[in-house]
């Protein structure tokens, strides 16, 4: 069974839905920004081909059921700031991961953390997901950071996870369980490391 369709989530400041193509004017500059991609693995997008190629790999991989690419707009100007990866879809663990990014000039202002809040939610009690899992790079102090107050468990650390734009590099594993989650928001855990 494939992960079911995402239509749209509401938070205070965001609105959390499907990628369109009109989004990838504002997608190319978040994406386009080499600070912003620093952590990512991908390359960041030199033009609008890369956006494109982009969408069409995204296309896919709801195609296929087993993730879904959406993008957090900002309600005062409908703008979209960033984006929420679910995939690896497990039907039979009812598990998934989740990936995000947000542009530069919306850090510090607690947009990810309510975009995040938000989506666990939503995942937990209408996906009817059983845990959300992520990969961070140790090095990304404020992705590791975040996940943390939001609620997540760091439970380990695999070396040398990961190859991308020529460097390999370990990653710390965060899971965030259903029955965790009405406490979960805002508690600071970290597991073995």
């Amino acid at each position: 069974m494939s992960l079911p369709p995402i239509d749209a989530i509401a938070s205070a400041r965001l609105t959390i839905r499907p990628v369109r193509e009109s989004d990838l004017d504002d997608l190319l500059e978040i994406n386009g920004d080499p600070e912003v991609t620093a952590f990512l693995p991908y390359s960041t997008w030199q033009s609008a081909l890369d956006g494109r190629s982009w969408l069409a790999r995204m296309a896919a991989l709801g195609e296929a059921g087993s993730g879904r690419q959406l993008v957090l707009e900002l309600g005062s100007s409908a703008k979209v700031i960033g984006t929420l990866l679910l995939f690896r879809y497990e039907e039979s663990s009812a598990r998934a991961e989740i990936g995000y990014v947000l542009g530069r000039r919306h850090w510090g202002q607690g947009l990810m953390h309510e975009a995040l809040e938000a989506f666990c939610a939503h995942c937990f009690a209408q996906l009817g997901l059983r845990r959300l899992e992520a990969e961070v790079n140790p090095a990304n102090e404020a992705s590791n950071a975040l996940l943390l107050r939001v609620g997540f468990t760091r439970e380990g650390t695999l070396r040398q996870r990961w190859t991308a734009k020529g460097a390999t590099y370990d990653v710390h594993v965060y899971g965030l369980l259903r029955e965790e989650w009405p406490a979960g928001g805002g508690r600071s855990r970290s597991g073995p490391g």
